[in-house]
């Protein structure tokens, strides 16, 4: 929004004892230099430039001190900016990547994915919004842990959430890897992230959480488990978030029962086996009222998406509105037309039209 004004207005009282001068000045060059007995004969003769530009020399004066003037009352033009600080909170996403994760349980686009696709793209929607429901989090500190039998941070808190999106694609489920004779070779590794270390999950996040200066700090969990591995118990991990002032926000995906799990059968084939799945409920609700935050049960993808957004809407990002005006100076340039104008006045005056007293 453009804004003009004068930061000395009271100048601009100057025109009117400057309307008074050029007035007077006017009355005295009209005075009789030479009497003469009748100038009837003088008016028959046409005018010429040099008559014109004599009679313009109060106006030079007149519009040089009139921009002087102006100038002296500092003529200022701004642009009006409405700017919106933001204080942002800082999150930190633990995401299970267990076994129980690969249950195709859950739907995107009409088309069934596994739970930790389900969770890793209602995670971006909620980083940087979708055109629903979603406005985005452009504002708050986010970082990504990712756990099964143990906890590894993925991203630190950061404002790159597109640097925080690459990340997120590299979180996968840890698949079996064969050797020529078709032996699985990382059996051992497999059968330790088949389990789920929560405890140490939220432990790790508190860690990362508890020297940010940001005012609010969250925790979100995502796991479909119960806590079967790791050092540190899910009780004493809330327990040490509640010290440091962390909220959890709890999210348990699925439900215990059976759920779909990828299969291949004796001939080679990729078939749905039903495997039971249990959803410690517990566990992750006591973590998230221990320190003042929710728990949510998501049993698909459109329930997964709601749980964001009452989230969103639990932790708002901070605001504070404040209107700018930067002003910059007009004066100059009408000072120097003003010399100008006065200059060029003079000179006339003194020389191709002098006048005798």
């Amino acid at each position: 929004m453009s804004e003009f004004r004068f930061q000395q207005p009271w100048w601009l009282m100057a025109v009117i004892p400057l309307a008074l001068f050029v007035l007077v000045t006017l009355r005295r060059d009209r005075q009789v230099a030479i009497w003469y007995s009748s100038t009837a004969l003088l008016a028959s003769l046409p005018t010429t430039w040099a008559q014109v530009v004599r009679s313009s020399l109060p106006g030079l004066r007149l519009l040089g001190l009139a921009l002087i003037v102006i100038a002296m009352a500092r003529p200022q033009h701004g642009l009006s900016e409405f700017r919106v600080r933001k204080e942002g909170i800082a999150i930190m996403m633990c995401l299970d990547r267990s076994g129980s994760m690969s249950a195709l349980d859950f739907q995107l686009d009409g088309n069934e994915v596994n739970r930790l696709d389900a969770v890793k793209q209602v995670f971006r929607d909620f980083v940087v919004g979708d055109d629903d429901r979603l406005a985005g989090r452009p504002d708050d500190l986010i970082g990504l842990i990712s756990f099964g039998g143990f906890a590894e941070g993925r991203s630190p808190l950061t404002l790159d959430h597109a640097a925080l999106e690459q990340v997120l694609e590299t979180v996968e489920i840890p698949r079996p890897i064969h050797d020529d004779d078709g032996n699985v070779i990382n059996q051992r590794y497999l059968a330790e992230e088949r389990l789920t270390a929560i405890g140490d999950a939220v432990t790790l996040a508190v860690a990362r959480l508890r020297d940010s200066a940001a005012k609010s700090k969250v925790i979100i969990l995502l796991s479909d488990g119960e806590n079967t591995a790791g050092i540190v118990q899910p009780r004493e991990a809330s327990l040490a978030a509640k010290e440091f002032g962390i909220k959890i926000y709890a999210i348990g995906v699925g439900s215990t029962g059976t759920a779909p799990f990828p299969g291949i059968d004796m001939f080679g084939r990729t078939v749905l086996v039903n495997q039971n799945v249990t959803l410690d409920e517990k566990s992750l609700r006591m973590l998230a009222e221990t320190t003042g935050g929710r728990y949510f049960n998501a049993r698909n993808t459109e329930a997964l998406a709601e749980v964001y957004g009452e989230i969103d809407k639990l932790e708002k990002t901070v605001s504070e509105g404040r209107l700018y005006t930067e002003y910059r100076e007009l004066y100059q340039p009408l000072v120097l037309w003003g010399l100008g104008f006065l200059m060029l006045e003079l000179v006339l005056r003194c020389t191709r039209f002098r006048s005798l007293p």
